[in-house]
């Protein structure tokens, strides 16, 4: 795998995630990093999360909204990447063509030149909204984003259509880029630590996730990554 130092010509860099937290368990590393290199970083928010919740009598708006108010907190201690709730329905996403025209409507605005996502082509990728968001987005990217005759609304909008550079999905099975995270490993834990519906007090987290860093980093120079697999579109 190829070390990443966030020293490339890119400009933005856009999530596209399923559940508050999916973006600080798979990236918040990178997303620091990108931070500190002055890179433009906007994390896509598909839903709130807003079953996420092992209280049967819990009600879904209030979890969502507590979902997002942690959400927000991650993202601050990240360094502040800007965040869109599309708040869809949380366990009901399929990769349609309603939930393409949404993503490709966030690709349009903010013109990403790469976006990260969910692996949707991983085997054994158990979460049907994980598999829907990453196929979603894949489809939006390319090529429905990249061509005007795919929803020309827009147009009376002011969106045009946008060819993004690269998609990184996160959570592969064969990664071929990997992001050094040493400097800023506790900083992804700071974010993660944010999400206290859904982690408690985190007993255990640091040292579960620096083990997965280091696993992921056995083969680079540095102690602890994320890692990635790279589709290349256009340069």
């Amino acid at each position: 795998m190829s070390p990443t130092l966030i020293t490339d010509d890119f400009a933005t860099y856009m999530l596209v995630v399923a559940h508050p937290d999916d973006s600080e368990f798979s990236s918040a590393g990178t997303v620091a990093r990108l931070m500190r290199a002055g890179k433009r970083v906007v994390i896509v928010q598909v839903t709130s999360g807003n079953k996420g919740s092992a209280d049967p009598t819990a009600d879904p708006s209030r979890v969502a909204a507590t979902r997002e108010a942690e959400l927000l907190e991650a993202t601050r201690r990240l360094g502040g990447p800007e965040v869109i709730f599309l708040r869809c329905m949380d366990g009901e996403l399929t990769p349609d063509l309603d939930l393409r025209e949404r993503i490709v409507r966030m690709i349009r605005t903010h013109k990403p030149d790469v976006i990260i996502t969910h692996d949707p082509f991983r085997p054994y990728s158990l979460h049907a909204d994980h598999r829907a968001v990453g196929m979603a987005t894949t489809d939006a990217v390319y090529p429905t984003a990249r061509d005007p005759l795919y929803f020309p609304e827009h147009y009376a909008e002011g969106l045009e259509p946008h060819k993004t550079a690269e998609i990184w999905y996160f959570g592969p099975e064969q990664p071929d880029k990997t992001v050094d995270i040493t400097d800023v490993f506790d900083l992804k834990i700071h974010a993660l630590m944010a999400h206290v519906s859904q982690i408690g007090d985190g007993e255990g987290m640091a040292e579960r996730m620096r083990e997965r860093a280091q696993e992921l980093a056995k083969d680079e120079a540095f102690e602890l990554g994320e890692a990635f697999k790279v589709v290349q579109m256009r340069r």
